[in-house]
């Protein structure tokens, strides 16, 4: 089982949309998968349409690893994806300096459907804070995707979320390894998108991904429609389900390599 936090401490950048496009690539595969929507807005739950469940994540952070199964539902595209659910609730568990026993609380829960019989891929919707929430993830997490967009602020909220990656793996996580920054909403012919992934690419050098998501209607379309981005029939749904195919990939071989230790240029 590879469990991927996708995190940004930069809002609107489109973590959510990068877990759905990836949810997406993976039930095409048929990999059994499980989102987590730590988000108290909730909106990866809101697009998965899950079936009704007796409890949320706030349940599982707040209660404890029985109520897992209660809060899991099969999500609206189909029987392999599947939702640990999310609401506003959320928030009365992203404490601001949470202990080392609550930040282990997520990754205790998950350790009870690891195994044969559990997940292929498990995708942690994070907050745009750095609570207990995102913390939280990081020390379930064996890889760690940074999502940002190619504006004036990316290179500074991409920085703190690799310091805050980098700082859960040396006190609580030492599996954990940054996957990669990921550039959403980019525009080719955009001198000042160009401008800003140099500078992501000066900072983080080969962490920042290949895969560029484009910025395309199609992606809010499918959101409003609750289907996976892929089922969308127009060129620019195929165009960014064809970089969602690329991404998953990227994401499935980091999970046969050696962990190392990571380090962004100039860190």
């Amino acid at each position: 089982m590879l469990t991927l936090a996708v995190l940004s401490l930069k809002g609107g950048v489109g973590k959510t949309t990068v877990v759905l496009g990836l949810a997406g690539a993976a039930l095409q595969r048929g990999l059994r998968t499980l989102v987590v929507d730590l988000d108290p807005q909730a909106n990866a739950t809101f697009a998965l349409e899950p079936a009704e469940t007796s409890y949320t994540v706030a349940d599982v952070l707040l209660g404890g690893r029985n109520q897992l199964a209660g809060a899991v539902a099969p999500s609206g595209w189909g029987p392999a994806l599947e939702v640990l659910v999310g609401s506003d609730g959320t928030e009365a568990a992203n404490a601001p300096d949470p202990s080392a026993r609550k930040l282990s609380r997520l990754r205790t829960a998950l350790s009870t459907v690891d195994g044969k019989d559990g997940y292929d891929l498990v995708l942690l919707d994070c907050p745009p804070s750095l609570g207990q929430l995102t913390r939280g993830a990081l020390v379930a997490a064996q890889r760690a995707m940074l999502v940002t967009d190619p504006s004036v602020f990316a290179v500074a909220g991409t920085r703190r979320a690799f310091d805050a990656v980098q700082a859960e793996r040396k006190a609580h996580n030492a599996e954990l390894q940054p996957l990669g920054v990921l550039v959403n909403r980019f525009r080719a012919r955009s001198a000042e998108h160009e401008y800003r992934i140099g500078e992501l690419r000066e900072l983080f050098g080969p962490l920042v991904l290949t895969t560029l998501l484009p910025e395309r209607s199609a992606v809010q379309q499918a959101q409003g429609a609750a289907v996976p981005v892929q089922r969308w029939p127009t060129p620019g749904g195929r165009e960014i389900a064809a970089a969602f195919e690329h991404l998953l990939d990227r994401v499935l071989r980091s999970s046969k390599k050696r962990p190392g230790t990571a380090r962004a240029t100039g860190a």
